[in-house]
């Protein structure tokens, strides 16, 4: 395929393809199956070994409810993981259960199946335009740089840095630029669960309603009535806990994985911008520190843990929003409390706005009632800037507070079956990705979710 020059450097171009996607997570895997299920070539990106981005790496499972009917790409994944064994519904709620290693491989053999290419252990590095076309990515690999030259891409890093280096214009954070608080997740195993549900249930806990004991949650925020609180208390005044690590505890258990629980916690504080590498190196030494604390702390004071230990720590932070593009259109809180339509809504949003902010200061937290929901137009995924460009992931064009609404798992796949048939559409009729009619889109989308 020749070579291509890159700072004075031949790279070898090591793959000429329809579809590049850049990020292998939540949005990218999805987006890459949405594509080719309609039959263009495509090649996935990904920094680490394994698909499914914050879902897998983060470990952040379950996946949060939502009532709205979801694309085809996220029904097939549900009925993939059901092949597996895996149960992802808990008969009560709306979430999503998985675990994540059964759905890591469930998204790699969606992807092979379908004829699509994988290139793991691969970290982007920049691109190459001409004009307003994007005609290389440049990606270094355990040989090296190396170019991939493609007719579509998408940026489905979640910190929007194909886009960024593309020349498209972002923000970050809300007014004061803080963004939402980081998480570091962990899973423990051994833990009896169905004597940490009965001594839970004893106690009048009212949080957790799923009747099936297969699924069970557990969660402590103070001030808030919860169980657990006077054990933590109790740890905080003994020294075995810190003040920040009582600030928000959850935990889940995971199909398929017997004794295991996954945490939504600890929740990193004073970490007041995801963007800045040395702070989110920091935020992994101290997380790291509160995990050891918090999985001693259950061990020793929470029946059902007794024989409980540290099972695995997530191989990637848990970022809620960093960086945003400035796309076409910039979705707003207004929207949302609009139930705003579009005649190019190609995905719906129903999740509240949902900010973890590390300060303590209060954010309201819209909600709209079940049934109702607001759409996400193409143009929030689409540039002025890059032709060939389309956005996938948190990282599309809204504001902060809009942001903590749409950047769940289920609407995130949803934007990625539009993303998907868009590139599609690009190869096939020769338009470019930032001139498609998102009205039609929304047509055809309707259409094959009937």
């Amino acid at each position: 395929m020749g070579t291509i020059s890159f700072f004075g450097r031949e790279l070898p171009i090591i793959w000429d393809i329809d579809c590049v996607v850049v990020g292998g997570g939540t949005g990218g895997a999805a987006t890459a199956i949405a594509a080719l299920d309609e039959g263009i070539q495509t090649l996935v990106i990904e920094k680490t070994i394994s698909l499914g981005g914050t879902q897998t790496n983060a470990l952040v499972s379950p996946m949060m409810p939502t009532f709205v009917k979801g694309q085809r790409v996220n029904q097939l994944i549900i009925e993939r993981l059901h092949k597996e064994k895996i149960d992802t519904f808990d008969g009560t709620t709306a979430c999503s259960w998985f675990n994540v290693e059964t759905l890591s491989y469930v998204l790699e053999q969606l992807i092979i199946e379908r004829g699509g290419h994988l290139l793991y252990d691969a970290n982007y590095v920049d691109c190459l335009k001409e004009g307003k076309q994007i005609t290389h990515i440049i990606v270094n690999t355990c040989n090296g740089l190396v170019a991939i030259k493609g007719k579509t891409f998408v940026d489905a890093t979640a910190d929007a840095v194909l886009s960024r280096t593309a020349a498209v214009p972002v923000e970050s954070g809300n007014q004061d630029g803080q963004n939402q608080q980081i998480s570091f997740r962990f899973e423990m195993g051994g833990i009896d669960i169905a004597a940490l549900r009965e001594f839970i249930l004893s106690r009048n806990e009212t949080f957790c309603k799923i009747e099936n004991p297969k699924f069970f949650e557990i969660v402590m925020v103070p001030g808030k009535g919860h169980v657990l609180e006077p054990f933590f208390q109790k740890g905080l005044r003994n020294g075995d806990l810190q003040e920040e690590d009582l600030r928000y505890f959850q935990a889940f258990t995971q199909p398929g994985k017997p004794t295991v629980m996954s945490f939504n916690c600890p929740h990193i504080p004073d970490i007041y911008q995801t963007t800045d590498p040395v702070l989110r190196s920091e935020a992994v030494t101290k997380g790291r520190m509160m995990i050891r604390r918090l999985s001693n702390f259950l061990t020793n004071y929470i029946p059902g843990f007794k024989h409980a230990y540290l099972l695995k720590e997530a191989t990637q932070l848990g970022i809620r929003e960093s960086y945003r593009i400035i796309g076409q259109y910039v979705l707003s809180e207004t929207d949302y409390v609009n139930r705003a339509r579009f005649n190019d809504g190609i995905a719906r949003g129903d999740w509240y706005i949902d900010v973890h902010s590390v300060s303590e200061e209060k954010v309201e937290k819209a909600r709209l009632s079940r049934g109702e929901y607001y759409e996400i137009p193409y143009r929030s995924l689409i540039t002025h800037e890059v032709n060939n460009l389309i956005i996938v992931g948190r990282h599309v064009s809204s504001t902060f507070l809009m942001q903590a609404s749409l950047r769940i798992q289920p609407t995130i796949r949803d934007m990625a079956q539009a993303a998907g048939l868009a590139c599609a559409y690009s190869i096939t009729h020769n338009v470019d990705l930032n001139k498609i009619d998102g009205a039609f889109l929304k047509q055809q989308l309707v259409e094959m979710g009937e």
